[in-house]
């Protein structure tokens, strides 16, 4: 039975956000994708601390390595974030949940 993750990302806006997490459910490679609103990112990037707004995607799913090669098609970023969170357990139910509605469409 494939294991459930978390995965982490974040996009420049909520309209980019909204358009990836539509594609990455109606794909199956997600159950859930939740976006939350704009936050202030503080980072260094070609050895400049840059500071953008962007919003967080937390992203459920049972397919990490075919989310995260959409991801990388999908996502304006040069690097976006993909960092990927193995739950230490949760209500089997929901997990299960997560697992058929991650199942490959034919």
């Amino acid at each position: 039975m494939p294991e459930v993750h978390i995965a982490l990302t974040t996009a420049p806006s909520l309209k980019v956000a909204t358009a990836i997490a539509e594609q990455l459910v109606e794909e199956s490679l997600v159950a859930c994708a939740n976006i939350l609103p704009p936050m202030t990112s503080i980072y260094r990037w070609n050895d400049q601390i840059e500071k953008e707004s962007e919003v967080q995607l937390i992203l459920k799913t049972s397919r990490v390595d075919a989310l995260k090669s959409r991801l990388l098609e999908l996502h304006p970023y040069d690097t976006p974030e993909f960092l990927v969170i193995i739950p230490s357990g949760g209500s089997e139910a929901y997990l299960e949940w997560v697992r058929k509605s991650c199942r490959a469409v034919p």
